[in-house]
């Protein structure tokens, strides 16, 4: 079955710090505030001058004037403070419900975005949208201050008002063009800027393996390509962005001048006094004040682009999980029902009727590219096949909750990810609450007790002041899978960075440990694939044939799947190690599962 949306979640994944709308309103309220004392101030200090002039008077007037000036003072403060905590909240709960998205979905999806490309969207862009509700209050209060500044000047003198509005329709073309081409210029600029931080990314990943080929220049030169795309659209925006405000300031110095030639004819004419005068020639500067609106409004165009970056990260289709549990006790039956995967109008894998009994090891082999870890994530629930069903001890997986799966079916990767804890924390991290002892029990089955106990705090040393080598890194991992397992495990070249003695000690501990733990393994080597109880044979996406290993080491083409420089005259019987040293494998004491 595909991916669906994601369903609305509940218990402690739900949190999603939702600011809504309040901040944004109080931005809003105190921008709006600001602005009407703006408004107001002109014509109170106009009506103050008039005072003064005549009687001397003006006592009630001056204090009116003084408060206003010292509210709008407090009121712009007020602004910013609001401005930056709205900011501040919006970003992280963009940034919380991106990473939120991207960690519930499948991983199909989100492999198509390039981890540059990933952090650029959690960084940059969700700082631009983060701005965006505080963008857009102080746009809405930036066009308050002007319309409320022509009303005022339209009841002072509406001949004045008149001159003013006149220049006023060209702006608004401005400003119209300049929403319309700087929205195309902003997410053209985005790509290419997470094009080069994922290029960039990708080159320090692989900084020695670039050193050893000398390739530098040439990486150097990849990396920075699309600067020079950058830098056209950059210089666009800014062409943009000048040409507004360049308009916007020829305006304000014209209708300034207009409105007070006109104001001057009427105080001539004895139609307006000198205070009125006053208030005519700061309403005019107010009301070219649509100007600088191009400012707020190339910051909210670049936000709401921002934004549709971020909300593609939210949307990535998850898995919805049922409700269902499974019982108390099970044997952990593993069973693949039709099931068909196809990506690209490919398809990838095809298993049907493939049945893993209870407490046994099941390894999947196969060339590179064959489906197997495909299959391993079907069969741990990581992606839904298009067609057929998983079913665990009877149960579809599909129709589980999401804390039974979870803490019910484990897996174990080539490269674990343990954060940035302890080692004991690395560890204890998962579905289950795991005690000490139990840590402790998983460290020495993963055979990494000894090398944590040299650690400077042993249990308690940081993994950052850790020197770990890819193979303890990877036994950690294997500790954190053993330690909250359910009754289904699956290993995705789980032991790729270990040798073959320290394998097959782990593997040993493991039976003994967690004997009634069904292992679902992806292996590469035929000491895995004989260790097991049943192998699963991929070839092509298809399920070519399950059987133990000695049964399907009598195929040329299964012996062929092996067929390296280190196994190519080897035998089923025997495996050499790093060290040269010999171990037998023997299959007595296996029960034979036939398909």
């Amino acid at each position: 079955m595909p991916a669906r949306r994601r369903p609305r979640r509940s218990g402690p994944d739900s949190y999603d710090p939702d600011p809504g709308r309040g901040p944004e309103l109080l931005v809003l309220v105190c921008s709006v505030a600001a602005a009407a004392v703006a408004v107001a101030q002109p014509l109170v200090l106009g009506r103050t001058l008039d005072l003064l002039l005549h009687d001397g008077a003006a006592g009630p007037w001056l204090a009116a004037s003084a408060a206003l000036l010292v509210g709008e003072v407090l009121l712009d403060g007020l602004t910013a403070l609001l401005t930056g905590r709205c900011t501040a909240d919006w970003t992280a709960a963009i940034r919380h419900r991106a990473l939120t998205g991207m960690l519930h979905a499948v991983p199909d999806p989100v492999s198509r975005h390039s981890p540059g490309d990933i952090a650029t969207r959690l960084t940059v862009n969700a700082s631009d949208a983060g701005g965006t509700p505080a963008a857009r209050a102080a746009l809405t209060a930036s066009l308050i201050t002007p319309a409320g500044a022509l009303v005022a000047l339209a009841v002072v003198d509406v001949w004045v008002a008149a001159c003013v509005l006149a220049g006023l329709p060209t702006l608004a073309r401005v400003l119209r063009t300049f929403a319309r081409d700087t929205g195309t210029s902003v997410r053209a600029y985005q790509r290419v800027q997470s094009d080069i931080v994922a290029r960039l990314l990708e080159t320090t990943e692989g900084a020695e393996t670039i050193a050893a080929a000398g390739t530098a220049a040439r990486e150097r030169e990849r990396v920075l390509r699309p600067l020079t795309d950058l830098a056209e659209l950059g210089r666009r925006m800014w062409v943009l962005h000048g040409r507004a405000l360049a308009t916007g300031g020829a305006l304000v110095p014209l209708l300034t001048v207009g409105a007070t030639a006109v104001g001057g004819l009427r105080l001539g004419a004895g139609a307006m006094s000198v205070g009125e005068l006053v208030a005519v020639c700061r309403y005019a500067q107010l009301t070219a004040g649509f100007g600088s609106a191009a400012t707020l409004l190339g910051a909210l165009v670049r936000g709401r682009a921002a934004r549709d970056r971020t909300t593609a990260l939210e949307q990535l289709p998850a898995l919805a999980y049922g409700t269902r549990t499974l019982p108390a006790r099970g044997p952990g039956v593993l069973e693949l029902r039709g099931i068909r995967v196809v990506r690209n109008g490919t398809e990838v894998l095809r298993a049907d009727h493939v049945v893993v009994p209870g407490g046994l090891t099941a390894a999947v082999v196969g060339r590179s590219g064959a489906g197997k870890s495909v299959l391993a994530a079907v069969a741990g629930r990581l992606i839904d096949p298009d067609e057929g069903e998983v079913l665990l001890d009877g149960t579809p997986l599909d129709q589980l909750t999401r804390p039974c799966l979870r803490a019910e079916v484990g897996f174990a990767f080539a490269r674990p990810v343990l954060g940035e804890g302890t080692v004991a924390e690395a560890v204890a991290a998962g579905p289950r609450t795991v005690s000490p002892h139990r840590i402790r029990e998983a460290l020495r089955v993963a055979d990494a007790d000894a090398f944590v106990r040299r650690l400077p705090c042993t249990y308690d040393t940081r993994l950052g002041d850790a020197p770990l080598s890819g193979g303890e890194h990877q036994r950690l991992g294997l500790a954190r899978a053993f330690a909250h397992a359910g009754r289904l495990l699956v290993m995705d070249d789980a032991t790729s960075s270990l040798d073959t003695a320290t394998e097959h000690a782990v593997d040993q501990a493991l039976r003994r440990s967690l004997t009634a733990v069904t292992r679902l393994v992806v292996a590469h080597r035929p000491s895995v694939a004989d260790r097991a109880d049943l192998v699963i044979w991929l070839e092509d996406g298809r399920v070519r044939a399950v059987g133990t290993h000695r049964r399907l080491w009598g195929e040329a083409a299964y012996r062929a799947v092996f067929a390296t420089a280190e196994h190519a005259e080897g035998s089923f019987a025997t495996t050499d190690d790093a060290d040269g040293l010999r171990l037998k494998q023997s299959a007595s004491g296996r029960r034979e599962v036939r398909p």
